[in-house]
């Protein structure tokens, strides 16, 4: 038993040691100022939107507010919403002196992704090309300086893409186990550090705001060469990657405190729809990485608590303090992104049960696709299989 104990003690030394520093919660567009640059690009921004009713107005608003001294205009493209989202933006749009454009999605052709439609509906309906596309949800909200900051981080360091994961809603009680340890889990899978140094082939980006060199994404084949992909963001960041490096640019992936989600999560139910969507997509549809993620999530998370809390029945006490270093060493990594979302020290001891919880997730996205249901969101079922690359 000891040595199984060690097995998750040497995995969490290289997670904190050699794995691109990801528990760090770093970097952080808003330690940097928004500098005066010489010259402001054009910038269009692109909100697909579907049944977002509930948050259209706050989220359009907010854009529409955003001081940016160069060329700015916002294009709300509907796709085909079923409530009061249409009327709601085009009644934003009355009072944004021009700024804002409502655009309906034509039909959408077979093997689009709705999301992925919308934006290659808006992106491709312009006399003249912006420098810069931004792509934002209909549910973020963000500070008037956003896009000066993420303009600026662009054409000062040359990247091709600046991406940001926003803040998530984190109030209710199954916010505060799920959505901190779900930042974490992406930081983990994808070191964001190693996604602006392009190392290890890692290509990432966070769909909720991504600033993209119009340029890059023409060469790079625009929306339609990821049409089909569930993960669209990272799959976009990864179809980037080559035509950024052509150019001598790189990725920027980082998080931010300035620009939040504005819509709450009402439960566990939408949380684990949210990550069922898309769990068994990042596996490539394949059973074999299911059962070796599933084994070391358990291995990772479940084993070291267990060990600690079993011991008087198991009795050995070697395994045991195994146990306590390695479920000490998990909360530790968490602690940085709990700090993030401003929440207490003590709830990094909760991280195996959220990875539990993510456990599940994960072999319930896989079922969902067996049964023919996998990636419905919002009434559909996803329209493509592609893998996020």
């Amino acid at each position: 038993m000891t040595w199984l104990a060690l097995l998750p003690l040497l995995a969490w030394l290289y997670l904190l040691s050699l794995h691109g520093r990801f528990w760090l919660a770093q970097p952080r567009l808003d330690d940097a100022p928004a500098k005066p640059l010489q010259s402001w690009p054009k910038v269009i921004a692109v909100v697909p939107a579907r049944n977002e009713a509930d948050v259209i107005e706050q989220a359009l608003k907010n854009l529409v507010r955003q001081d940016y001294p160069g060329g700015f205009e916002i294009r709300l493209v509907d796709d085909h919403s079923e409530d009061q989202t249409g009327t709601l933006a085009r009644q934003v749009a009355s009072g944004s002196d021009g700024r804002l454009s409502v655009l309906d999605a034509p039909e959408r052709p077979p093997g689009w992704v709705g999301k992925l439609w919308a934006l290659h509906s808006g992106t491709v309906q312009t006399t003249e090309e912006p420098v810069y596309w931004w792509l934002t949800d209909a549910d973020i909200a963000h500070e008037p300086d956003t896009l000066r900051r993420l303009v600026t981080k662009a054409e000062e360091e040359r990247f091709a893409q600046v991406s940001l994961m926003v803040r998530l809603s984190c109030s209710s009680l199954w916010e505060k186990l799920l959505i901190p340890a779900f930042v974490f889990f992406f930081q983990k899978l994808y070191p964001f550090p190693w996604v602006t140094a392009d190392r290890r082939g890692i290509s990432a980006a966070a769909g909720g705001c991504v600033l993209v060199r119009a340029e890059t994404l023409r060469e790079a084949g625009g929306i339609a060469a990821i049409k089909g992909a569930i993960i669209d963001d990272c799959s976009l960041a990864a179809n980037l990657r080559p035509a950024a490096r052509k150019a001598g640019r790189g990725l920027f992936l980082g998080l931010t405190l300035q620009s939040h989600s504005i819509r709450p999560y009402s439960g566990l139910m939408e949380i684990w729809a949210m990550v069922a969507r898309s769990a068994y997509t990042q596996l490539h549809y394949n059973p074999l990485l299911l059962l070796g993620t599933l084994f070391g999530m358990l291995l990772l998370y479940l084993l070291p608590p267990l060990l600690v809390l079993t011991w008087p029945w198991h009795g050995n006490v070697m395994a045991a303090l195994l146990g306590a270093v390695t479920w000490g060493l998990m909360a530790v990594a968490w602690l940085p992104t709990l700090r993030l979302y401003a929440l207490s020290a003590w709830r990094g001891l909760l991280l195996p049960l959220a990875g539990l919880f993510y456990t599940a997730m994960t072999f319930d996205s896989a079922r969902l696709h067996w049964l023919g249901k996998g990636a419905a969101w919002k009434g559909r079922v996803g329209a493509g299989k592609s893998p996020a690359a």
